[in-house]
């Protein structure tokens, strides 16, 4: 007894370790695991090549070998078997030997020096489709009111055929509660009609393996109405008796069938004597004579009932129902075990059935009870304990589970290993999440004894504990509601007794996505332009992108659409452009949205008759009531002016949304009765709404509701997909059908898969409530066909069609080869690697990266670089450029494959130099001595050598006060030179110098800096000088006087003439085109360029001097009275300025009446000095 306490207590202590059960890399030695076999049940076509399954996995890979009906398989003297590279599947070719010679039972073993794996028993047979036996088939004559069974006896095939009616025109026969298919085939008749009589009564049978078709010869039928058939009370004439037993099962399809004849024909009905039927798993077919029961369990057992009546009478039968069960897993298969030495452990293997299954271990595949013996080990029935394992304990262990109705074959590995802790998560991994969303940061890891995970943020004062974190098995760090304070470094370190693994992550914070100004509801006019605004607020380090929709579609393709930053707008609105109009935002993390609808009205609207929306059409009416259709009748309601353009058509179905209308249809406006197409298992109730130019009317009063009866789907889920979330996982996805399309009660999806051009066999699971599967244990990467199928208690939808998908991707499992690089120029190469092959790339290639970095510069003086920089290259490529490289420079790359899941191992670093290129500018260039004939100048080597300088070139050349430039002087200059003198210059000189460093590539940009030589001393002394001598002051003296002499002259002949009254108008006027000396400061007035050569008006002297006594003023006439006199602006006469003849301007236009200008004076002083 204190044994068994002992045992129960080391048990509890360790089914732990079961929980937390790790996959072990591929890295790490293992024993073997199968991956993939064929079923147990292996049925192949004839036509083409058998291909048995057997996939392992382990380190070292395994060996695999085979068994055929228990004899080992010498595949080398089979010339037509062949097993594939690194695998244990069997290809067989059939081409020159039939596929029945290969039948019999086949197990495959994959072993490395870790343990054995071996497979369940694969047992091949051939799929059969015979033809029918000939045979001549009389006319069946009978008299109308009789029962009839029409027998098919289709041959026995492999796997068995479907059973079908059909006649000559290959049309399904009618089937009825009278004439109905019996499970066998056979059809019976109830009683026999005169309509019966045919010749064409045909038995079809399709294999479904071959896909092939057989038909039985023709049956003829007369019915004969000679002596009426008196009518009776039912009997059965399938089955037999008053009783029956039937054995089922568990997991599988319960089948019954009652088919009575009597005339009336009879109606069936089941009831369970025990107990009631299972709703959701029960169904009722071929007009209740099929009771099905899918997924039966154990509380399906008991007496069911049938019973057919009519008006003479009853009749019952009772069929007995025993369930039996194959053996099931009770928690699961056993799992693989790894264990530190010295640590405890243990497989189970619980299943149950009817009768209780036996288990049997075995390990490597030879019976436990023949293995070699081991202390640490011990067997209790289903249980295998592990206490203080040591090194080289590692095996597979065998548990097969049998009774008379099947078994259960697991293996399990035990392995036992020294591992460190190891984070699997990759380094400095960066995690964006948005505000107040819930952040998940992984910290996958691996080692044995298994690693504990503790967590820090930013500095390791103190591990992570309590709110708001949430530590999970796996690792995983979660935050339910992430804020921006805890943004930072995690660090997830991993610990055992072997050693410590620490790993970096980031998590980063982002504020949401949302839109700050709304689009609001705009009433326009049409011709006229809206604006709707749509400001947006989100993270700034995100991009955003914003995007319109009208009524959930993209804008239309117009020039009036304009979308700016944070607006649309629509000019020249048209009535097509009214709608509800959608800002979508999004960034990479999250998306906002808003929606305002936009009404156009006329530009003018007109003082008309008033125009109201319609009153609600009355007096709903259901007529012609139908399983799929009924009649609806109204009366419309007063249109108020405007006609009735349509009327909407609504229902509300009060078993699955009730409250909720939605619309079914719409009729024109001149209709008032229609058909409506109805779906199966709802409760409808209709109403109806009128529309016209207004809008539309109020909804009428409901109409009574009407009831459709269940049926089975007629439409399957679309949107199926298939992908994969882990390497191992085939994800199977589809939009689920809604309550209306699922015709009935117990809606459930039949998901069915197969790997495609490897299994012609579908395997298959029926669930409920969800809208996806996910298959586990699948080769990485390898093609799917797929099907979804609707069912409900009433039946199966129709066959589905097929999909395609890819289960899960894992990171590349190679690098490419063959890489190297060619150096093009100083600042690119080019790449080149052997593509990965796509077996190893276990996954959607997406492409190719180069990870390259610059070690150091080849040039002494220059600092080392460790920048790494990574180059993308989508798709299948061999080769690419690396741009933008340092000259003489030594750079490191490697070359990854990524897919979709991630990167694969880098290939080995290589390395490469870049030539020699041309020199950066030099550092610096400055004037350090400046003298009245020299300049010396000092510079530093640029920073950017780009490979070892040869020399300086420097030119120069001057510069004069208009910024015009000299000739240029060119000066070589030495390598190690930092700065030079330029005698010989010229002084009191501006310069321009230009410097640049050469290579052997040759010369680089040039650095310029302008600088001026100095005055001498002897020039300024002789400049400053000349203003104190006495010559020049008399020069100064004589000129200003002339100039005084010459305003004098001017001023006389201005105020000569002036006898006429013009001349009194002229001084009440000034002539705008003469403006005299200023009082104030005696400067001149300003003169116009266009009357430069023009003489001063009001003077008679022309510019030499000389009185012109031909020109007289005492006459009017020269002016041009009365021809063309003009006025000024205030309103006086100006002809005598304007008006002269034309010759007389000729004489006068030429000649200048300007005055020497004091300031032309002092230039031209200025040039003469």
């Amino acid at each position: 007894m204190m044994e068994r306490r002992m045992e129960a207590a080391l048990l509890a202590l360790i089914v732990g370790h079961l929980v937390t059960a790790l996959e072990v890399p591929l890295d790490l030695p293992q024993p073997p695991t199968i991956t993939h076999q064929s079923p147990k049940d292996y049925i192949v076509d004839p036509r083409e090549n058998i291909i048995i399954h057997c996939e392992a996995k382990g380190k070292p890979h395994p060996s695999f070998s085979w068994t055929r009906n228990g004899i080992h398989f010498d595949i080398d003297s089979y010339p037509n078997v062949v097993m594939r590279p690194h695998s244990g599947t069997l290809v067989v070719d059939i081409s020159r030997e039939k596929a029945d010679h290969y039948e019999g039972e086949y197990q495959c073993t994959a072993r490395n020096k870790h343990g054995t794996a071996i497979s369940h028993n694969i047992v091949v047979r051939q799929s059969r489709s015979p033809l029918w036996s000939k045979e001549k088939i009389k006319p069946i004559i009978v008299q109308e009111g009789v029962s009839l069974v029409l027998p098919c006896r289709p041959p026995a095939g492999l796997p068995p055929p479907i059973i079908f009616w059909m006649d000559n025109n290959f049309q399904r026969l009618p089937q009825s509660s009278r004439v109905s298919q019996s499970l066998n085939g056979d059809l019976y008749f109830s009683n026999v009609l005169q309509e019966d009589s045919r010749n064409d009564y045909i038995c079809y049978a399709r294999f479904p393996h071959t896909q092939t078709i057989q038909q039985k010869q023709p049956i003829t039928v007369r019915v004969l109405n000679q002596d009426p058939v008196d009518e009776r009370k039912p009997t059965f004439l399938i089955p037999s008796g008053p009783s029956s037993s039937k054995m089922v099962l568990r997991g599988q399809v319960l089948e019954m069938e009652c088919i009575a004849e009597g005339l009336p024909t009879p109606e069936l009905s089941w009831t369970k004597v025990s107990g009631d039927l299972p709703a959701k798993r029960t169904s009722f077919l071929h007009y209740q004579k099929w009771l099905r029961i899918v997924n039966v369990s154990e509380s399906d057992a008991g007496d069911y009932r049938c019973t057919a009546r009519n008006r003479h009478g009853t009749v019952h039968h009772t069929i007995h129902v025993t369930v039996k069960a194959a053996p099931y897993w009770i928690s699961g298969a056993p799992r693989n075990l790894v264990l530190a030495p010295g640590e405890n452990g243990v497989l189970t293997c619980r299943a149950s059935g009817t009768p209780k299954p036996l288990v049997m271990w075995a390990m490597n595949g030879i019976p436990i009870e023949n293995s070699p013996k081991d202390v640490s080990r011990k067997v209790e029935d289903d249980t295998i304990i592990f206490t203080d394992v040591q090194t080289g304990s590692s095996a597979v262990y065998q548990c097969n589970v049998s009774n008379e109705y099947g078994y259960l074959l697991a293996n399990a590995f035990v392995n036992v290993l020294s591992e460190p802790a190891r984070v699997l998560t990759p380094a400095n991994k960066v995690y964006q999440f948005i505000r107040n969303s819930r952040a998940l940061i992984d910290c996958a890891s691996f080692g044995s004894p298994i690693p504990k995970i503790t967590w820090f943020k930013d500095s390791r004062s103190s591990t992570l504990d309590g709110e708001p974190y949430i530590f999970h098995d796996n690792g995983t760090l979660e935050i339910p509601i992430v804020q921006a304070r805890n943004g930072g470094k995690y660090t997830c370190v991993a610990r055992n007794t072997l050693g410590i693994y620490e790993n970096h992550v980031y998590l980063e914070v982002k504020e949401p996505t949302r839109i700050v100004k709304q689009p609001e509801y705009k009433m326009v006019q049409r011709g006229r332009s809206v604006v709707f605004q749509c400001k947006v607020k989100h993270d700034p380090s995100l991009i955003l992108n914003t995007m319109w929709l009208k009524d959930d579609e993209e804008l239309p393709d117009d020039d009036r659409f304009i979308v700016g930053y944070d607006s649309l707008t629509i000019t020249d609105v048209t009535e097509s452009d009214a709608g509800m109009y959608t800002c979508i935002t999004n960034t990479s993390l999250d998306h906002d949205s808003a929606s305002a609808e936009l009404t156009v009205v006329e530009a003018t609207p007109k003082p008309a008759v008033v125009y109201e929306k319609p009153d609600p059409p009355t007096d709903l009416e259901l007529t012609d009531k139908k399983k799929k259709s009924v009649q609806l009748t109204w009366i419309p309601g007063d249109e108020h002016n405007s006609p009735i353009q349509k009327f909407l058509i609504q229902y509300e179905d009060s078993l699955h949304h009730r409250g909720h209308w939605h619309n079914l249809t719409e009729v024109p406006g001149t209709t008032t009765t229609t058909y409506l197409k109805l779906s199966p298992y709802v409760h409808y109730t209709f109403r109806v709404l009128a529309y016209n130019d207004v809008g539309f009317s109020r909804p009428s009063a409901p109409s009574r509701m009407y009831k459709t009866e269940p049926a089975a789907p007629d439409e399957n889920p679309a949107g199926v997909k298939g992908f994969g979330t882990e390497h191992d996982n085939l994800v199977i996805s589809w939009k689920p059908l809604t309550s209306l399309q699922s015709n009935g009660p117990g809606l459930q999806y039949r998901v069915m898969w197969r790997q495609k051009a490897v299994e012609n066999q579908w395997t298959k699971v029926t669930v409920a409530n969800t809208t996806k599967f996910v298959v586990s244990g699948t080769p990485t990467f390898v093609p799917y066909e797929l099907k979804v199928q609707a069912v409900n208690d009433h039946g199966d939808g129709p066959e589905p069609a097929i999909a395609h998908g890819f289960s899960g991707e894992d990171l590349p499992a190679a690098a490419p080869e063959n890489v190297q690089a060619v150096v093009l120029n100083s600042t690119l190469a080019e790449v080149h690697w052997d593509p990965v092959s796509h077996r190893l790339i276990r996954g959607h290639l997406k492409g190719y990266k180069v990870y390259y970095w610059r070690e150091r510069s080849l040039h002494k003086h220059n600092p080392h670089h460790m920048e790494k920089l990574i180059l993308t290259f989508s798709g299948n490529r061999s080769h690419g450029l690396l741009p933008g490289l340092h000259s003489f420079s030594l750079y490191s790359f490697n070359v990854r494959v990524y897919n979709g899941k991630g990167e694969g191992p880098p290939s080995p670093t290589q390395q490469f130099e870049t030539p020699e290129g041309v020199p950066g500018i030099p550092t610096s260039l400055v004037v350090t001595n400046s003298n009245s004939d020299s300049l010396t100048l000092e510079w530093s080597p640029p920073h950017d050598r780009n490979g070892h300088i040869t020399g300086y070139t420097l030119k120069y050349q001057p510069v004069n006060s208009s910024n015009e430039l000299g000739p240029v002087e060119e000066l070589a200059l030495l390598a190690n030179e930092t700065s030079v003198t330029l005698p010989n210059l010229k002084y009191s000189t501006r310069y321009k110098f230009y410097l640049n460093a050469k290579t052997v590539r040759g010369a680089g940009p040039a650095i310029s800096q302008e600088a001026s030589t100095i005055m001498d001393k002897a020039v300024a002394s002789r400049q400053v000088d000349i203003a104190t001598q006495g010559w020049f002051i008399g020069l100064m003296c004589a000129i200003a006087l002339l100039i005084l002499i010459l305003l004098i002259i001017c001023f006389i002949q201005r105020n000569k003439g002036g006898k006429y009254p013009v001349k009194e108008k002229e001084d009440a006027h000034t002539d705008p085109e003469f403006q005299p000396m200023k009082e104030d400061d005696c400067t001149f007035g300003e003169y116009s360029d266009n009357e430069d050569h023009k003489p001063l008006k009001g003077s008679r002297t022309p510019s030499n001097g000389t009185v012109k006594r031909d020109d007289s003023d005492d006459s009017l006439v020269d002016y041009g009275e009365g021809g063309d006199g003009q006025f000024n602006e205030d309103g006086s006469f100006i002809g005598q300025y304007s008006g002269k003849s034309s010759s007389r301007d000729n004489a006068e236009g030429h000649e200048s009446s300007e005055a020497p200008s004091p300031i032309n004076a002092m230039n031209s002083l200025n040039s003469f000095v």
